[in-house]
């Protein structure tokens, strides 16, 4: 039987590439029935803000599989992330992209580079939640959950053992970032227990960057928050040898997304030059994913092959390495003439059949104890001294409640801050239990009283305890 996938031909390239994918993919016996939806450009001009039509949702929710190629965002506000949009509606928590190096056929420091970087999907900083609170201030919002964390997790030890990996190294932030990247942390030592098959360990993430780009073939799998993943991901297809070989899947329990890491390239579109290896590797994950594996081997196979013969597109092609120069047509058609051939030089793939991944979501852990322990309230004041502010604050007289401690841009400056520091025009005060429990009658007595005091409040921000241990941090120089 036929699979029916949703299909996307995109803008610029997007529309050549897709045209050879497909034609290499019917070529090798792939069983695939096709839904063709409108996405991008074509659309955002139609008005729709996320560059999707409403009826195309139903085509992916029936399906449950999309094949995009890439699309152009119009410039200048107002425009979301299509892609963006696409993983957090239908909830694509997993976002996988093997990376590995072709040499001697494809320039790259790294020959034996041979990596899966698999990086959370919907949380961190791509929430989007973003304000901006004075005229010198913006924020957006870090947001790292236990269910996030665990599902990403256990994903990519899943991931290592159906596909015969050794290791799963996790990158944080959690020296500085120690509630949101040590959740993550502490969610990926907990669930390495359960694979004592399988070699683990954690690196900060600046430094295990700087070891992944010097040292690639030190790690296996590794899994990270989603924005280390998505710069890093980039920086490790980079040094292969090429961005633009590179594919992605972005995994859901509903429906899975299929994709080149790379842009439209819309300078280049409609000319026969595009590579059209990145999307071409976005299918075969999703052969695997849809469980044609037989076809996922022929078309990778004869890929290798046909690298390794020299037929090259203008983008990786070298003098002295490469044999001959070829358009995105023809390089389909050299790839569909290699189906059944394997790589002399380079490793055949074989990717496993009938494996499965255990990714069920497990119970959540007892709730903690959650209890009031103050407030924080963030005001906008240009002109602002810190001891004339506390001064002002602490002249409040809401019972039960004190003036612990006023910070900018999270650096602690009074009481006792250094004249040194820089302030900008936004601040945090907070407000701590004076021996009673702090409950929301205190919170709204505070903002009545910093209102009628003349303060801006622009944000309060709950502080609370889990099972008597704190839930927020410190200020720094606290």
């Amino acid at each position: 039987m036929k699979t029916p996938i949703t299909v996307a031909y995109g803008d610029g390239i997007g529309p050549e590439i897709m045209t050879a994918t497909l034609r290499i993919l019917d070529a090798s016996g792939g069983q695939l029935e096709l839904e063709r939806i409108e996405i991008g450009e074509s659309v955002y001009k139609k008005g729709l803000s996320n560059g999707i039509e409403p009826s195309s949702w139903d085509s992916l929710r029936r399906t449950k599989v999309f094949l995009k190629a890439p699309i152009t965002t119009p410039q200048g506000g107002g425009f979301k992330s299509l892609n963006v949009t696409v993983r957090k509606t239908l909830a694509m928590y997993a976002n996988v992209r093997p990376c590995a190096s072709l040499y001697p056929y494809v320039a790259t420091k790294h020959p034996r580079m041979d990596l899966v970087i698999v990086r959370e999907n919907e949380e961190d900083v791509y929430g989007g939640i973003e304000h901006r609170q004075t005229n010198q201030v913006a924020q957006c919002l870090k947001l790292i959950s236990r269910p996030g964390s665990e599902r990403i997790v256990r994903y990519a030890f899943e991931y290592a053992r159906a596909n015969k990996r050794k290791k799963v190294t996790c990158f944080t932030k959690d020296n500085i970032m120690k509630l949101t990247d040590g959740l993550f942390h502490r969610t990926f030592d907990e669930i390495a227990t359960e694979y004592p098959d399988i070699e683990h360990e954690h690196w900060i993430v600046d430094i295990g960057a700087a070891k992944m780009a010097d040292t690639p073939e030190a790690f296996d799998v590794l899994v990270m928050p989603n924005l280390y993943g998505d710069v890093l991901s980039d920086v490790a297809a980079q040094i292969t040898g090429s961005v633009g070989l590179a594919g992605s899947a972005n995994i859901g329990d509903h429906c899975s997304m299929f994709e080149a890491i790379h842009g439209s390239a819309p300078r280049r579109a409609g000319q026969n030059l595009a590579n059209p290896s990145g999307l071409l590797h976005g299918a075969i994950l999703m052969l695997v994913h849809i469980g044609q594996s037989d076809a996922a081997e022929r078309v990778h196979n004869a890929w290798l092959r046909t690298i390794e013969d020299g037929v090259h597109t203008y983008d990786i092609y070298k003098e002295g390495t490469s044999s001959e120069k070829v358009g995105t047509s023809e390089f389909a058609d050299a790839v569909i003439a290699r189906l059944g051939k394997k790589p002399e030089h380079l490793k055949p793939v074989e990717y496993a059949k009938g494996v499965h991944m255990d990714l069920a979501i497990r119970p959540a852990p007892a709730a903690a104890t959650k209890a009031r322990a103050g407030v924080d309230l963030f005001i906008d004041r240009p002109d602002g001294n810190p001891d004339v502010i506390a001064s002002e604050m602490q002249r409040f007289g809401v019972e039960g409640t004190r003036l612990t401690t006023i910070s900018n841009r999270g650096t602690k400056v009074w009481p006792n801050g250094n004249p040194d520091t820089y302030w900008s025009d936004h601040w945090s005060c907070r407000f701590e239990s004076d021996g009673v429990p702090f409950t929301a009658d205190r919170v709204v007595a505070l903002l009545d009283a910093a209102n009628r005091a003349g303060f801006d409040v622009i944000k309060t921000e709950g502080l609370y305890t889990f099972d008597s241990e704190r839930g927020y941090s410190l200020a720094q120089g606290e």
